[in-house]
């Protein structure tokens, strides 16, 4: 399959599953841009995530709720890991030091929540 054919088959199975065509192209290949059922931005080309700056919007002010959805997701999967440890652990010491690990996480988390506000 030559990669025309790899391209078009990628932009059709967005479309079958749901995402739709916007009027963006992408910056570094100038291919359509579709909006998955997310709301994330994606270029079938690139097979990359894409932010729109807005006028008067610094790069990194759009990219923020990106980066912080994908922290929270870290800080979440790290504290069912911690979590999973703390129900396996017996020795007292070792539970402190995952229970202030386990309080360090949750308080990150919050912080997190309350940036996305």
């Amino acid at each position: 399959m030559s990669a025309k054919s790899k391209e078009l088959q990628a932009m059709v199975d967005l479309l079958r599953q749901g995402a739709t065509l916007t009027e963006h192209s992408c910056p570094a290949c100038a291919s359509p841009i579709f909006k998955l059922k997310s709301g994330e931005l994606w270029c079938a080309k690139c097979q990359k995530r894409v932010i729109v700056v807005k006028e008067g919007e610094t790069p990194e002010e759009a990219a923020k709720p990106i980066v912080l959805s994908t922290l929270e997701s870290t800080v979440l999967a790290k504290i069912q890991e911690v979590e999973a440890k703390i129900k396996e652990e017996k020795d007292p010491a070792q539970l402190e030091k995952l229970s202030a690990t386990l309080g360090t996480l949750l308080e990150n988390l919050e912080k997190i929540k309350r940036m996305k506000r």
